[in-house]
């Protein structure tokens, strides 16, 4: 896969990427990681890439000659038989879930746009944008954070990356197709400070034991996520 990232800050991804899940995806040859600077496209000497709101109001909006030049000239060079997907990294955009990253997760490549300012100028979304991503009901700076959120979700899923299949498998929100947080989990020593492991994850028997991680599941998921149960149980037909 390759995640090509258009923003005003290219630093603020650097280390990051060089560590964890993505840096080994690169240094795997998983992923490509392309850092797209906004103002190499400005068409003006003092590379201006922001102006002043029509209609008045606070701050400054992203302009869309740059933006558009930068996502065509991605276009342009890319490898792929289908067009890169293109995101706006967003507030008003539409939750970023599990699901949806595992659908982005099968794309050959991605372009992540990072807003920053006002926003972004509304011809640019409607000429390039295919969707428009928000990691939470709440505004930051820029959308910087919010696509490193994203290029993590989406890298973590494709496969190989982890090195496990069932890595990924049983995080919280895929256990199985139900959609369930992850239970609790633990690791040695037995016993920490009188705090025991449960007896059944170190009785070998893998029936009770997967039976006891669904039954934690379930109670995990009612007590900090009711909302997840709305349609739980799953259509066993489906």
């Amino acid at each position: 896969m390759k995640i090509s990232i258009i923003t005003l800050f290219t630093d603020m991804f650097e280390g990051p990427f060089r560590t964890s899940i993505v840096g080994r995806a690169i240094k795997s040859g998983l992923l490509e990681i392309d850092l797209v600077q906004l103002r190499e496209f400005a068409t003006d000497d003092r590379r201006t890439v922001d102006e002043a709101p029509f209609g008045g109001g606070p701050g400054m909006v992203l302009k869309p000659g740059p933006l558009v030049n930068a996502v065509d000239s991605i276009v342009g060079d890319s490898a792929s038989e289908m067009k890169p997907h293109v995101i706006l990294m967003s507030a008003q955009g539409l939750p970023l879930t599990h699901r949806r990253a595992h659908q982005l997760s099968q794309k050959d490549e991605l372009v992540l746009v990072c807003g920053h300012y006002e926003g972004v100028d509304e011809r640019f979304i409607q000429h390039c944008v295919d969707e428009e991503i928000s990691i939470g009901d709440f505004v930051m700076t820029g959308g910087e954070i919010p696509a490193m959120a994203l290029t993590d979700a989406v890298v973590r899923l494709i496969p190989g990356v982890l090195g496990g299949e069932d890595s990924a498998k049983y995080d919280s929100f895929t256990y199985g197709s139900d959609a369930l947080l992850e239970g609790p989990v633990y690791t040695r020593p037995a016993n920490y400070r009188g705090m025991k492991v449960p007896e059944v994850l170190l009785s070998g028997d893998h029936s009770k034991i997967n039976a006891w991680k669904r039954t934690q599941a379930l109670h995990r998921t009612e007590a900090r996520r009711p909302d997840l149960l709305k349609n739980w149980p799953p259509d066993e037909a489906s």
